[in-house]
This record gives C-alpha cells, structure tokens and sequence, in this order.
C-alpha cells in the first residue's frame, strides 16, 4: 500500500530528527530507565495537594509525550504511562536552553525520562512536576494514532490494537478489567480448594465438545494432531486419579465461523468436583459470577444496551422444553420431526445435521437472544449432550444447563457421565453421527473410556467462557472488543 504523501513527510522528518539526534551523540533508545515510579503512585501521593502548592517532593517518571502546549521559554507537555497520566511543567531556566530546545522541538508518541518536583499550578489545580531533567528514552518514527490512522475504524483498531491502545482509553480499561477478572476468577477456586492444572492443547485426538477442530501435523511423528476443542477429557481423567477438585484456564480452539460473539481462538475455564451434581454447580456459577462483578465493578449490576441486568444469585432457572415451547412454541417431548423443527426455524434441514444438533439451532436462534437477565436452562435431550450423566427422573434427557445472560450463553455444565459402558455407547453414537457427515460430532475415544473404567467419582463439571463475561462486565457488544487480537479477514 501506498503512503499518502502528507504520512510520507511526516516520517521522512522524523527520520531526519533522529539522524540529528544520533549525530548530537544521543542515544535515541538507550537500555533503561531505573527507579522510576508509576504515575498512579505519583498522583496519589500528592491527592488534594492545594492550587499553587510547590513542593519540594522530587519524582522520577517515564512515559509517551501524548500532548504539548506552550511557547516561549515554557511548555507543558502531557506524559503518559501505564497507570496514569500527568502534566509536565518546562521551563528553560531549570533545564537549560540546550535541553529545553531539544525537549519542546520531541515529537508527539516519543517516549521520555523525566525527574522534577511536584506542584499543583495556580490554575485549576493539576498535579504537575516542574521537570530539571529529561532523557530520551525511544524516538517514534510513526505519529501517534488519531490524525493519520483514523481508529474510528473498527477494523483498524482491531487489526492494531497497539495503536487503539495508545488512542482509546476505553481499551485500556476494558483490558485492565478483563486482567482483574481472571485474576478474580482464579482467586474464587483457589479459595474454595481447587487445583489449577495445565493440560495438552496440541492433542492426538479432540474431544469434550462438539465442534470442528484445526489440524496440524507433527513432523517428528509424522502424524496429526489437533488444537484442542475442550479441556474437559484430560481434566476427568485427573478426576479419575484422585484430584477432586481441577480447574484449567486457558486458551481452546475451534474451526468454526467469526460473529460478534464467536472466535476461534478463546479463553476458557473449566473445573470439576468430585461428588458434585449439576444442581451444585449452577449454585456455585451464580455465586462465581456475582462475588467476581462485585469485587471488579463493585455492583452486581451491569448493563446492557438500555436494559440493567442483576447478577446476584438466585438465576431463574427454567428447562429447554419450557424455554423452546414458550419461545418457538414447539414441544421437544414430543419428539417433532427434523422437518418441524427447521420449520420452527424458518430454514430447510440439513441432511448432516441430526434431530439434537437442530434442537440446539432452535434454542440458539429463538431462545437465546430472549435471555437477557441471568438465566438457567437446564434438562437437554441426550442427542446434545455425550458427556452428560442420564437425568434421574426424565427418560431421554441428560442432567445438564446452559447458563445464559445478556441474551448470550456464557457456561455450561453437566452432571458428568461417569459409567464407562454408558460413555462408550455415546461415543459410538457420536462415531456413527461423523461418518454421516457431521464435522463437529465427536470422535471415539478409547484411552478416556478406558480411565473411567479404573473409576470416576459422580462428578459436576462447568465451562465458562471468559471473553463472555469480560463482553458482560464491560458493556461490550462484540467479543473482537475483549481479545486483544481478534481473528480478522485479509
């Protein structure tokens, strides 16, 4: 691509400043910066600090220069770092005329050092440090975003996020909470006994889902293997060796279309506990979700759109017949045919999909976006579920829920299936769906079945999906605003 001419003299002078730097004998990126202090810190040390207070406190900060105003032997440039930002007072006398000159003539985007001592100007009162002492710490050769690279763009801030990151305080700040949430998230389960485990995500063969994988091929080995779909096999067979209590965040992946709430690549917990129940895990994600909104927002209210959501426990709770015979008015008891089902949906059947797979589109596209406040569905046929435990009481159902809020599904949780000659039947019921086609059953696997024949303990188990909850936290309207890199088209 092209540069506009108007870029192309914007680099080319500064290419020619950093030339005339190297040749004054600077270095334009030397190594460090030692001993500096957060910007954060430094406002907070000096919080109420009274109009035209000079103080003798002396600071050493190091930021991008994100402003500059002034003229004569004064300027005030505005310095940014990861926490904070603050005002930087300059001034020929304190700096001298050669270091001053150098100073007022940076460019917007070039990184600083700076040492001074705090005050608050006389007007407005701003926190601001009257700078005796600078260094340059990395020369930018590209103008910061804004003016050239137009981040109203949605693209181009997701193709850069570096750049919408310099521009958008939003981002940052989405990106600092979806930080706090993980880590808040982690805390829960680690306080309540759980084991945080790493499992394989290059796999010889997937499964814990149903979806469509990416393969690769290992050289050494000369055979394929898979990115991970699920964590949910390998965590159960560490069930099976006497950890009653597992849990792995991190990334799975799954070869299946991008939307607003959909990528391939994505962040996501599971955990199971020995001698649990779905009943036990739909208590404990509730209160999961709230103690986290509360201790990352300070509310459990959220909003979405127009709508105020509570997060706080107790969720509705209503079973998928209820929910598609209220939203779709089709009874799934009653087993209608593929055909009714698709019609339910406005949409001809697809030979390869099976009667649960169109159960799932009827809830996904009539159900789900009616979910908005917090929401459990619960009862699923068999067909859509191979890894639940049979329901106790309801022929042909399996003990199961989705979890769904802001019209989204954000977790999901069995009652795990734990009789092995029960979960080999399933999986031959699933082989049997793949060779007709279905690229997103799932495939036999032996070495699991062969684990839960040493014994598995009843078992509850969730996935939360963390992109979901961050959208939820924040207020996002699509999943590309809560991965830094999003998967894009080129």
């Amino acid at each position: 691509m092209t540069e506009q001419p108007e870029l192309s003299d914007v680099l080319r002078d500064r290419r020619e400043k950093l030339d005339r730097i190297r040749e004054a004998g600077i270095d334009p990126f030397p190594h460090e910066f030692a001993e500096r202090e957060e910007i954060v810190a430094v406002r907070a040390a000096h919080e109420g600090l009274a109009p035209g207070v000079e103080t003798d406190s002396r600071h050493r900060v190091a930021g991008r220069i994100v402003a500059r105003r002034g003229h004569g032997k004064a300027a005030f440039l505005d310095l940014r770092d990861g926490s904070g930002q603050i005002q930087l007072h300059a001034r020929e006398d304190l700096l001298g005329e050669e270091a001053f000159e150098r100073l007022v003539h940076l460019d917007l985007g070039d990184i600083v050092g700076v040492e001074g001592a705090a005050l608050a100007t006389r007007r407005g009162g701003e926190l601001s440090l009257a700078i005796d002492r600078w260094r340059l710490l990395a020369k930018s050769l590209r103008p910061p975003p804004g003016k050239f690279h137009g981040l109203e763009d949605v693209e181009t801030r997701y193709r850069r996020r570096e750049l919408d990151l310099i521009a958008n305080e939003t981002s940052r700040r989405v990106l600092a909470l979806r930080a706090r949430t993980i880590g808040e998230v982690r805390r829960w389960l680690d306080e309540r006994g759980f084991v945080e485990v790493e499992t394989p995500v290059l796999q010889p063969l997937y499964g814990g889902a149903l979806a469509r994988p990416f393969v690769t091929h290992h050289n050494a080995l000369d055979r394929d293997f898979y990115l991970r779909i699920a964590t949910e096999l390998y965590l159960k067979r560490l069930v099976v060796g006497g950890i009653d209590r597992v849990y792995e965040l991190g990334k799975d992946f799954r070869n299946e279309g991008v939307s607003h709430k959909h990528n391939p690549e994505f962040t996501m917990l599971e955990w199971y506990e020995a001698y649990a129940d779905y009943g036990k895990t739909a208590r404990d994600l509730e209160l999961l979700v709230a103690e986290v909104a509360e201790r990352v927002l300070g509310t459990t209210t959220i909003q979405r759109g127009e709508t105020a959501i509570d997060l706080a426990p107790p969720w509705r709770r209503m079973t998928l017949r209820e929910a598609i015979r209220e939203r779709a008015g089709v009874d799934i008891a009653e087993r209608p045919t593929r055909e009714a089902l698709a019609a339910a949906m406005g949409t001809e059947p697809d030979p390869a999909e099976g009667w649960g797979k169109l159960v799932d589109g009827l809830l996904s596209k009539s159900v789900e976006p009616e979910l908005v406040q917090p929401t459990f569905v619960l009862d699923y046929p068999v067909e859509l579920s191979p890894f639940a435990k049979a329901h106790r009481s309801e022929e042909g159902l399996v003990e199961r829920w989705e979890a769904f809020v802001g019209g989204m599904e954000i977790a999901n949780s069995f009652s795990e299936l734990n009789d092995p000659d029960a979960q080999r039947r399933r999986f031959e019921q699933q082989a049997a769906e793949l060779a007709r086609g279905d690229e997103e059953a799932q495939p036999y696997d032996e070495a699991f079945v062969e684990a839960l024949e040493q014994g598995m303990p009843p078992t509850g188990g969730v996935g939360l999906g963390i992109d979901r909850l961050v959208m939820m936290l924040t207020g996002a309207q699509s999943v590309r605003e809560v991965v830094l890199f999003p998967a894009m088209r080129f």
